[in-house]
């Protein structure tokens, strides 16, 4: 078998009558950037995730960039402050905080989970601390009470990096609306993804989200009148009429990633892997990622290879050990850099098949 890590043309086709009805109508319409296509996908994505606001990005890194620029336009961030950031996370996290002329923080995730470890969270606080942005990592929710109680004790904004998890809940409240502001990504590989880049900031902040959107929109929130030294950043309406449809499955597409990620969890049994934390029915998870973790991870994805299963590594480099950021090289984080040497990506998707996931799972049982 040949099995890719995700099959985007195959997730895609799954909506197709509907996206290219709604491609089809942007096109006739002669309206192609801010108009009622990004209008409408802002109001539906606010109503599921039930924040008060969502603004339409270029891509991720861009929301969580506006995230904490808006907050240096309201005097509430300054240059040199310090903003708290899980160590073993996507860069992208990391440079929305440097693109500011922040500092990032980093803190060591939990082994098992690989998320933020917020017991180890208070200790790292100091008088130059703002805020703390919680990582969604591989789809899992990083916020627990313990979480909320440092924010509160210390008057910290929660930043949410979203871009893995659009779904996932706590407590019958969706990430996205779980802090003050967040970060969506559209990316094609999301599980919710458009067609190219794209993104979205969702808050309650009235004040919070005007700033925002007029940062985007380079700086103006009304035509040739701009109040900041803003940015081109907006979600076109294309990508929002393609997002518009696909939000109507995103419950249904992530209940198949759970029903996937349930088999994997309970149907592999190789003492060579460690699989992730999992609780059948767990809303907390999306599974935007299934991680395993193996002391032989570049043999055991060469052994996938030779038997047609693509996998992919989330991430081989931590931040802090890359060439552009060479002034924090010297930091030792011994668990963020354990698991970038064992950590290895299986597939899963709303469109992966039952023989697929049989045929990887008897796979991983016979490496040995």
């Amino acid at each position: 078998m040949e099995i890719k890590f995700l099959d985007l043309q195959k997730i895609n086709m799954l909506h197709q009558e509907e996206i290219e009805n709604n491609l089809l109508k942007t096109f006739r319409s002669g309206w192609y950037l801010q108009g009622g296509e990004t209008k409408n996908f802002e109001k539906n994505l606010a109503e599921y995730i039930g924040a008060k606001h969502t603004i339409g990005v270029a891509n991720g890194l861009d929301a969580l960039r506006l995230i904490i620029r808006a907050y240096k336009e309201l005097g509430i961030f300054q240059d040199g402050d310090e903003i708290i950031v899980p160590a073993n996370t996507y860069i992208a996290s990391v440079l929305a905080i440097t693109d500011n002329n922040l500092t990032p923080v980093f803190v060591e995730p939990d082994v098992n989970n690989q998320n933020i470890d917020i017991s180890k969270i208070e200790n790292n606080i100091s008088e130059k601390t703002k805020a703390i942005m919680t990582v969604h990592l591989y789809g899992k929710i990083a916020y627990n009470e313990q979480l909320s109680d440092i924010l509160n004790k210390y008057d910290l904004k929660l930043i949410e990096d979203n871009a893995q998890a659009i779904g996932a809940v706590y407590n019958g409240i969706k990430t996205g609306n779980l802090g003050d502001a967040s970060g969506f990504s559209f990316y094609p590989g999301k599980n919710l993804g458009a067609l190219g880049d794209g993104g979205a900031v969702s808050t309650n902040n009235d004040e919070l989200a005007s700033v925002i959107r007029a940062i985007a929109n380079y700086g103006s929130n009304e035509k040739y009148i701009n109040t900041y030294k803003g940015l081109n950043s907006r979600l076109d309406e294309i990508q929002a009429s393609i997002l518009d449809v696909k939000l109507k499955y995103i419950d249904q597409e992530n209940n198949k990633r759970r029903q996937i990620a349930e088999r994997y969890s309970k149907e592999i049994i190789n003492s060579k892997i460690i699989l992730p934390e999992t609780k059948e029915g767990n809303l907390e998870h999306v599974w935007h990622l299934y991680v395993i973790r193996s002391s032989e991870r570049d043999r055991l994805q060469k052994y996938l290879a030779e038997k047609g299963i693509q996998t992919l590594i989330h991430y081989p480099i931590p931040p802090h050990l890359q060439k552009c950021y060479e002034e924090y090289s010297e930091f030792k984080f011994p668990i963020t850099e354990q698991l970038s040497a064992e950590v290895l990506s299986l597939p899963i998707s709303p469109v992966l098949d039952e023989e697929s996931v049989e045929y990887i799972i008897n796979a991983l049982n016979s490496f040995n």
